[in-house]
């Protein structure tokens, strides 16, 4: 008996400690769940590491005189670590003693909230021992410059637990200006313009950095393991600003006026094909104008604009010459079921050619098409594929409309095609196409590709450069483009153009007068798109100025000549005084506003440079050299300047300081032209110093 009590003893004495061991299993799990669970949460967030990516600094646009049209500029996000070592310190004492001096300053900068309010969410977050507190979102340059000295921050991350997050905003200095084309690096959408071609140059190569998850999901930079992005090139466009205004103003001038629904107005240099100013307005919801679109690379019927293209084909083949008779039927003509009418009612009949093209002739256009390509309609169509009309001008922008010339083959081909096609209906055209042709009858009949970028720059220097490209060296014999010549003056001296005739130079163009369909309504709200293509100065051409704007139905001004014709004029006025009647000197590097073009200097500021933000770099730098800084390798690589006594010291890709102290040092007298680094001086370096010589720089 005794021995079966002292067996069910020990069995209930076992119970009982495993029952024990139970209750403080089970209150060690509530324990760590309930009261400790925020603790090793954060510690078992804190193992989870990942690398995010890291955006480059993206590339800035520029003019070609080298002022910013597209750039980026820094914001920053402001976060506390509250849990760094110098806020864990003696209870806290840092922030205790700098919360409310801190909270005065960040009021009085920002002025968006007391300071009491400051202390309270400073406070707060504190109090939560948050390790990626958000202070302050997308603050500009100059307020992180001012925050960073402000108490308790000014002691350095590890003390104050500060944490700036740059990001990057893409501008448009000039807003307006050239807007589309340009385009804007945008964030949930596609980027447009030349931001959208050359976005792989702009772009650089993105970085690393690494994240450690902290509490509530969140990441933040773990220091000293980040992989840095390479930033992105620069893109000199060959836009000129200036240019660029003259048109844009010109054109919205005339869009207000005539509440037209939008328009576009293109500017090309003849000799080079190089856009100058590409200006496109489009009419918004208020009544403003905007560049929405570019209207320049759509494509429409292009109307009497096209009657160019239909003289080369008649005069090349020899079936006509500008004196040659058509008979102009009093402006209206029956083709099978169709009628061709002029656009203003005449009583003429049998003109010259050159009379018809110049008044502007619907019925003498057709009918000298009907007439001698009657037989072989595809004759007359090769002459305009024959003159690149048939395909997109290759300009380096995206979105480019894909024209249209007909043929016997074409599924609308009917028996009026041929007539309607002399006169520009049943082609469909891009402006830019228009100035592509009519800058090649300027430019002694060789036509050339238009396009919109110079260079791609790093650093300053050029890695890519693009070149005019020649498309046809002759778009017609000579004798054929003497006549065009003429014939397009006619139209400003005698045709639908006079009022753009001036006593200071000569021009020559061509207006057109569009009647152009409002989808399921057809002709019915009488929408014409008035348009004008010509070049200036006649005599000696530098420009080629298209301008195409679609008006608002029932518009009661609609002629080419006076709708598109004033701004053609107001542009020629303004550039003929600018920059053709005093020319001035193509830069051949532009002076660019940038921080990322480097300067040749003295060793030992380059090397407190370099240094103090410590960049990778590789040479020789002392107090006494002087030196030439290039990029090898993703390195600072610094070429020391020798410079015998008595010879000149070679400054060039030097500011002007340290060009001045050298070239003054060395006996010689400066004399100084423009802004910027010295790119060019007239003394080579090297060269023998004589007594009391003039050297001089020029700057860009």
């Amino acid at each position: 008996m005794e021995i079966k009590k002292d067996i069910l003893w020990r069995a209930y004495l076992c119970f009982i400690g495993m029952a024990l061991f139970a209750v403080a299993i089970l209150a060690r799990v509530f324990f760590i769940q309930h009261v400790e669970g925020n603790y090793w949460r954060s510690m078992s967030d804190s193992l989870h590491t990942t690398y995010m990516d890291l955006d480059a600094d993206r590339g800035t646009i520029y003019s070609e005189e080298g002022r910013m049209l597209s750039t980026s500029i820094p914001y920053f996000d402001i976060r506390i670590d509250f849990k760094a070592d110098g806020l864990l310190d003696k209870k806290g004492e840092v922030f205790k003693k700098n919360v409310d001096s801190l909270s005065i300053y960040l009021a009085n900068l920002f002025r968006d909230r007391s300071a009491a309010a400051y202390k309270r969410l400073l406070q707060e977050g504190y109090k939560d021992k948050d390790r990626y507190f958000l202070l302050k979102k997308e603050i500009k340059f100059d307020e992180y410059q001012a925050v960073r000295s402000f108490p308790m921050f000014r002691l350095g991350r590890n003390k104050s637990g500060f944490i700036a997050e740059t990001k990057n905003k893409r501008i448009n200095p000039f807003k307006l200006l050239a807007n589309r084309t340009i385009g804007l690096a945008r964030e949930n959408a596609q980027n447009v313009g030349l931001e959208r071609t050359y976005n792989e140059q702009l772009n650089g190569v993105t970085g690393k950095r690494l994240m450690r998850r902290i509490a509530g999901g969140t990441y933040m930079p773990v220091e000293g393991y980040d992989i840095e992005p390479e930033n992105g090139k620069d893109v000199i466009t060959t836009l000129d600003v200036n240019m660029q205004d003259i048109a844009e103003t010109a054109l919205m001038n005339m869009m207000v006026q005539n509440e037209a629904q939008h328009g576009t107005c293109i500017l090309m240099e003849v000799k080079t094909g190089k856009i100058k100013a590409i200006a496109n307005l489009g009419r918004q919801k208020d009544g403003s104008y905007w560049e929405d679109m570019n209207y320049a690379l759509q494509v429409g019927e292009p109307g009497s604009t096209f009657k160019l293209a239909t003289m080369i084909a008649v005069l090349e083949d020899g079936f006509v010459t500008p004196n040659s008779i058509v008979d102009l039927n009093y402006g209206r003509w029956k083709v099978g079921r169709r009628t061709v009418y002029d656009s203003e009612p005449h009583h003429l009949t049998a003109v010259t050619v050159k009379k018809a093209f110049e008044r502007s002739s619907n019925v003498g256009m057709a009918k000298l098409a009907y007439q001698y390509y009657y037989k072989t309609p595809n004759k007359f169509a090769e002459h305009f594929k024959r003159l690149h009309l048939d395909d997109k001008t290759g300009i380096d922008l995206v979105g480019e409309g894909r024209p249209v010339i007909k043929t016997t083959e074409s599924r609308t081909w009917s028996a009026t095609t041929l007539p309607w096609m002399a006169f520009g209906y049943e082609v469909l055209q891009s402006p830019l196409q228009t100035a592509m042709l009519y800058n090649a009858v300027a430019n002694d009949g060789k036509m050339m590709r238009p396009y919109l970028v110079n260079a791609i720059m790093e650093y300053g220097k050029a890695v890519k450069e693009y070149q005019p490209v020649v498309l046809m060296d002759s778009i017609c014999s000579s004798r054929t483009l003497g006549q065009l010549r003429d014939m397009l003056e006619g139209v400003v001296l005698n045709g639908t153009a006079t009022k753009l005739q001036t006593p200071y130079y000569r021009i020559a163009g061509k207006t057109g007068t569009a009647l152009v369909a409002n989808g399921n309504r057809g002709y019915a709200d009488k929408i014409y798109q008035s348009s004008f293509a010509g070049y200036f100065p006649a005599d000696d051409p530098q420009y080629t100025c298209v301008v195409v704007i679609k008006n608002k139905p029932h518009a009661a001004k609609f002629y080419g000549g006076s709708v598109a014709g004033p701004v053609f004029r107001e542009v020629a006025d303004k550039l003929y005084a600018l920059a053709v009647n005093k020319p001035r000197p193509v830069q051949g590097t532009p002076g660019l506003d940038t921080l990322m073009a480097l300067k040749g200097g003295k060793g030992s500021e380059w090397k407190s440079i370099v240094e103090t933000l410590q960049l990778p770099w590789q040479g020789t730098l002392t107090s006494s050299n002087w030196v030439s800084p290039d990029v090898t390798n993703k390195k600072l690589s610094f070429r020391s300047m020798q410079q015998a006594p008595g010879t000149v010291p070679d400054v060039k890709g030097m500011g002007l300081k340290d060009a001045l102290y050298l070239l003054e040092n060395a006996g010689l007298r400066v004399v100084i032209k423009g802004s910027g680094k010295v790119s060019m001086q007239s003394l080579p370096g090297g060269s023998r110093i004589n007594k009391e010589q003039t050297i001089v720089i020029e700057l860009s």
